[in-house]
């Protein structure tokens, strides 16, 4: 096995009492099966799928250890004998393939979403629904004794040790701060008094669970809110808990109230490396770094740089349970890397769905959605590269079925071509990589820059059509206008445009394109750190200071024909991210617009029955798509099967998690 390319992110790390073999951890995610029927079985699939990847260490989603602490009235819960018995297959499968595996316990706080919600002050937060109720001495010494609880019932079903959710503006970060920690008593007041919950809680937990056991706390490093902590006290909070007992220091970025994106694709790679770093020289116990950490190069290169001791990664293992492996293997070129889009892991969670990957639509889904080798090899012929195309010919060729994929570009990726071209979106083009990389090793053959016809096609047995979208024209007077451009146009082709746009959608297309027109000249890590108020030194509370607006050089309008908010984008966990990027780039957000028409003046729009003229140089189209598919009829007729996915079945706004899992299952099931 060659590991001479990473030799820091592989190198095992010795705790004492036991060791790991790497220096992976596997973050904590909820996945939705913690609390589904026969979902444990489901979950312990998914967790073995990633030790046997090589993970060193996996951290579970959160388990609440009382009622009380559920983020949700039905979320799971893990304070009994029973619950133990239950977690065992989980452990099992883990220890079975040679990983390790800690049970985060999370305590909601002021963030559950039930009206029993506690925490240290009755201070409601700003996205939730209820006010909590401050806890009693009383509740809190028996909150810290459901934690110790937790954790010896943790060993018993056979987990290496817990992750204990400080972090993340979660009972534990609320105790912390003063922005909800109001109270007077020895719990409350000054720091000292504020720090003494988290202390305890780690005392108590190892108390109970024993010396030999690995204690995760999960530390809010860098609140990004108000009233948030320093760095002096940071390192204060470090030490006791070294003190107290912990062994692994995790690093934790952002409440969830925070208004500062911390994960999502936006976020430079390593985005938040100097955080932990600054504990690096204070405390004497393993550090773990996170958040958009994607790769072994950069992983690797934070572990040499001395930044951190270990790495932790979540989504990407949702892209790629193979990514330590792959690592190992020096096959860093076959990793499907996690591109930070949330769509379909925490946009699904959020909205009460089961989590998966957009890339890899297996994810959580490893006993059900399964490419098992086909009993018959048939002839199969995909005409369209983009993302359902890719997806469903690299799936069918897995499972021994003979392949040909058919493009009229000469190039693979479809509209991922496109994407990866938005600012903040370049993580797209890591996709086309790594499908133009098994199509190589699935044996599919490609053919490029052909346009395919119907008659090619008769001696197939099976043929997909995944011809994808083109842009469609709204019906408004003058569009045909020399000002005026369609989205794909703009981007392929790189057109420069004048000083004052006007972008007519205002779905994901048109919130993107927005922004691409909007994007400062130079944009490196420090630039954006500022321009979203980020205070590097954290020394003001929270680590944020008032940042200055950052204007546009382009004066842009971003426009609905639907009323109400304009530049959300499609993103359920992502969408505030946009809003707020156009919000602070001066572009004038417009919904209930009516397009009258275009002339030399500009684009004549009415507003809420108000008329205006836009005095602008271009008009942007990004009012919808429509299917570029003509050849399913023509293959019908002559009695091929023929199955039509992706953009050319259902046009509408382009959905890369729809399209990729509709390939996959198209051919599972073949």
């Amino acid at each position: 096995m060659d590991d001479k390319s990473y030799p820091h992110l592989l190198a095992p790390l010795d705790l004492g009492f036991t060791e790991l073999r790497n220096r992976v951890l596997m973050g904590s995610m909820h996945t939705g099966l913690e609390e589904a029927r026969d979902g444990f079985k489901k979950l312990s699939a998914f967790y073995a799928a990633r030790a046997r990847g090589g993970v060193g260490l996996i951290v579970t989603g959160g388990f609440s250890p009382n009622f009380r602490g559920r983020l949700h009235p039905l979320s799971a819960q893990f304070s009994s004998a029973r619950a133990a018995r239950a977690h065992r297959v989980i452990t099992d499968a883990v220890h079975e393939e040679g990983g390790k595996i800690a049970l985060q316990l999370l305590h909601a706080g002021r963030y559950a979403m039930h009206p029993f919600a506690v925490s240290a002050s009755a201070i409601r937060s700003p996205i939730s629904k209820f006010t909590p109720r401050a806890m009693s001495s009383r509740q809190i010494h028996k909150t810290i004794e459901a934690f110790a609880k937790s954790a010896e019932l943790a060993r018993e079903a056979g987990y290496d040790g817990v992750e204990l959710m400080g972090s993340e503006g979660y009972l534990i970060n609320q105790f912390i701060c003063k922005r909800s920690n109001h109270r007077y008593d020895e719990w409350g007041g000054s720091y000292e008094n504020r720090i003494r919950f988290p202390i305890a809680l780690v005392e108590a937990v190892r108390k109970r669970a024993g010396r030999d056991f690995i204690i995760i706390f999960r530390l809010s490093m860098l609140d990004l809110v108000e009233q948030g902590s320093t760095l002096e006290e940071v390192v204060k909070l470090a030490k006791e808990l070294e003190k107290a007992g912990v062994t692994i220091l995790n690093t934790g970025i952002g409440w969830h109230e925070a208004r500062v994106p911390t994960i999502a694709t936006q976020v430079p790679r390593a985005a938040f490396t100097w955080v932990t770093e600054k504990l690096k020289n204070e405390v004497n116990i393993p550090l773990v770094t996170t958040n958009r950490i994607n790769t072994p190069q950069v992983a690797e290169d934070i572990l040499s740089s001395d930044q951190a001791d270990m790495i932790s990664m979540a989504r990407p293992f949702l892209a790629d349970p193979e990514f330590v492996v792959k690592a190992e293997q020096d096959r860093a070129d076959d990793i499907n890397t996690c591109i930070g889009c949330n769509q379909a892991c925490l946009d699904q969670v959020f909205a009460g769905k089961r989590a998966s990957c957009l890339v890899n639509p297996q994810a959580c889904y490893e006993t059900e959605l399964v490419l098992t080798p086909a009993a018959n090899k048939r002839k199969v012929a995909v005409v369209g590269a983009g993302p359902a195309g890719l997806a469903f010919a690299t799936a069918a060729a897995e499972r021994g079925f003979d392949v040909d994929l058919f493009d009229k570009n000469e190039y693979v990726g479809g509209q991922f071509n496109l994407a990866m071209q938005i600012p903040g979106k370049e993580e797209f083009k890591e996709t086309i990589r790594y499908f133009t990389r098994r199509l190589e090793q699935t044996g599919v053959k490609v053919t490029l820059g052909h346009a395919v016809e119907a008659d090619e096609l008769k001696g197939y047995d099976e043929v997909v059509v995944a011809t994808g979208v083109k842009p469609r024209l709204p019906n408004i007077p003058g569009v045909e206008s020399d000002k005026v451009i369609d989205y794909q146009t703009l981007i392929r082709d790189k057109v420069q445009l004048g000083q004052k746009v006007a972008v007519i959608g205002a779905g994901g297309i048109g919130v993107d394109v927005s922004t691409m027109l909007t994007e400062p000249d130079h944009q490196d890590l420090d630039s954006w750190l500022k321009d979203w108020g980020i205070d590097k030194t954290i020394e003001h509370a929270g680590g944020l200071y008032p940042y200055e607006q950052h204007m546009s050089h382009r004066q842009v309008w971003l426009m609905q024909r639907k009323p109400g908010k304009v530049g959300k984008g499609p993103g359920r966990t992502t969408g505030w991210i946009h809003r707020r990027v156009l919000e602070k780039r001066g572009v004038e957000l417009l919904g209930g617009v009516s397009y009258d028409k275009i002339d030399e003046q500009g684009l004549h729009i009415t507003v809420e029955g108000q008329p205006r003229i836009l005095d602008v140089d271009n008009i942007v189209l990004c009012s919808g798509q429509t299917s570029v598919e003509q050849l399913s009829d023509d293959l019908k007729h002559m009695n091929v099967n023929v199955h039509v996915i992706g953009g050319a079945e259902i046009a509408g706004e382009v959905d890369a998690n729809r399209v990729i899992r509709e390939a996959v299952e198209l051919a599972a099931k073949l």
